[in-house]
């Protein structure tokens, strides 16, 4: 009875709180309502939870529990990259799409789901097969085939419905709720990406292959059911529409529409920018805990919680660019005082080793993630105002391919060359001062703080603009920063 009369009142006083109050009670609009965007939203949180199956708990899985060579993991993890530049090019098809129902977004979103499910119901079989257990006579090709191609299948699908899911947010959105709506977006991809690593750890906490089976084709079932209900009507049929496009002549090939498109300076311009951040966040997802561990001798629980530290950063950073950019910030000029928030916190964690300060490590991954969130929050917002004729999703696809090979790229970069470093001091190579175990890692950070250096350098003429194509630029340096 008591339980009762306080859920009443719990209740009553959560309906009698300001809407106000309530994070992004202000992001939406009349084309798109808090119900609709929330829905919409559900496909970042699969993309989050993917994305934590994929390169956290299989990258485990594949080398603890199933005996996969490390660089065979490497590979697979990898692959779904290859797809990542044809990301403009479903983002332009889903521009010119013509559906008898008027559709543009939806069929893309819906294939993509669907190149995703199959990927992951036939991905759990594959890797079993790649793990040699011998239970079923096959070639010794198949199984790194069949991974390989399950593998693909889920970064196909995976590009294919974040490109179009993204687009048709930039379609429905107020330009005034476009940048908040950005930081929704990217704040679900978090809580899926958190929420996913949490279940998995647990379903998969008693290994066997039975389990690994129910537990990714479970998850399949899961990305297609939380996807139909993303999609369910978002767009609606417009017929009118339909019949005024036939009227249309044909939509150019995209090799014209992206000729276009990349001779613009500025969009190259901005497009490098991206490149080079993305490659100085992430360079040091690989290496992050093992350098806790083994060089400041922290405990596994501890260099653990450093995702969290990461993640909680990261949440910061949505929520104040989301702010920022309500106000009218400059998506651009965020995304460098993100770059520049990042040295600090790169400076901490190379420092943390010479003062063996645990304390300031975990201050600057926090930083880091915080500083990450802020620049990728404002790339994104900009390329979503980066075409100003109609492409919206070709702009969108570019933003994530440069973004998903920059991320791929750099963290197999910081892995390799922190091996590579490691080697060369440990056999005195790089002389008696350098011979310790931190120089690989701190060579990492380093090359990262000058990939930030760079990025400032690229994105610093763009900074001030009202578009990321047009309008002339203003200066940017130090003095701009605020005091």
């Amino acid at each position: 009875m008591e339980a009762r009369v306080n859920r009443r009142l719990f209740s009553k006083a959560a309906r009698a709180l300001p809407a106000e109050w309530l994070p992004f009670a202000d992001v939406a609009s009349a084309g798109l309502p808090m119900s609709r965007l929330l829905r919409l939203s559900l496909f970042k949180v699969t993309m989050g939870m993917t994305t934590a199956l994929m390169i956290g708990t299989l990258n485990r899985v594949m080398i603890v529990e199933l005996g996969v060579a490390a660089w065979l993991v490497a590979l697979m993890v990898a692959l779904p990259l290859l797809v990542a530049p044809f990301r403009a090019v479903t983002g332009y098809h889903s521009d010119t799409y013509r559906s008898a129902f008027g559709w543009r977004r939806v069929p893309f979103m819906w294939g993509g789901t669907l190149l995703q499910f199959f990927g992951l119901a036939v991905m759990p079989f594959a890797l079993l097969v790649l793990s040699g257990g011998n239970a079923v006579a096959v070639p010794d090709w198949f199984g790194p085939v069949a991974a390989a191609v399950s593998f693909l299948m889920v970064g196909a699908g995976l590009q294919t419905s974040q490109t179009a899911g993204l687009a048709l947010a930039t379609d429905q959105a107020s330009k005034e709720t476009r940048p908040r709506v950005v930081a929704l977006m990217y704040i679900m991809l978090l809580v899926g990406a958190v929420s996913g690593s949490l279940v998995f750890s647990v379903l998969l906490a008693e290994f066997s292959p039975q389990r690994l089976v129910q537990t990714v084709q479970g998850f399949a079932m899961v990305v297609l059911v939380l996807n139909c209900i993303a999609l369910w009507k978002q767009e609606p049929r417009n017929p009118a529409r339909a019949a005024a496009m036939k009227l249309e002549p044909p939509a150019p090939p995209f090799i014209h529409a992206w000729r276009r498109f990349i001779a613009n300076k500025n969009a190259k311009r901005f497009l490098i920018a991206t490149f080079l951040g993305t490659m100085a966040f992430n360079m040091q997802d690989i290496i992050l805990e093992p350098y806790g561990g083994e060089i400041l001798g922290l405990s596994v629980g501890a260099t653990s919680a450093l995702t969290a530290m990461l993640a909680g950063g990261a949440l910061l950073g949505f929520v104040l660019a989301g702010r920022q950019l309500a106000q009218g910030a400059d998506p651009l000029r965020l995304a460098a005082y993100g770059a520049v928030a990042g040295l600090p916190a790169f400076s901490a964690v190379i420092f943390a080793a010479p003062m063996d300060a645990g304390w300031l490590f975990r201050i600057g991954a926090l930083g880091i993630g915080f500083a990450g969130g802020l620049f990728s929050v404002g790339t994104l917002s900009a390329a979503m105002r980066l075409e100003e004729g109609g492409l919206v999703g070709m702009a969108l696809g570019a933003w994530g391919a440069v973004q998903s090979a920059g991320a791929g790229l750099s963290i197999f970069a910081g892995g390799a060359l922190r091996d590579l470093v490691s080697a060369l001091a440990n056999q005195g190579l790089l002389g008696p001062a350098l011979a310790g175990p931190a120089t690989g890692y701190s060579f990492v950070y380093h090359l990262e703080l000058l990939l930030l250096f760079m990025t400032l350098v690229a994105i610093g003429p763009l900074v001030g603009r009202r578009s990321a194509v047009s309008h002339p630029p203003r200066k940017f340096g130090l003095a701009e920063l605020p005091g």
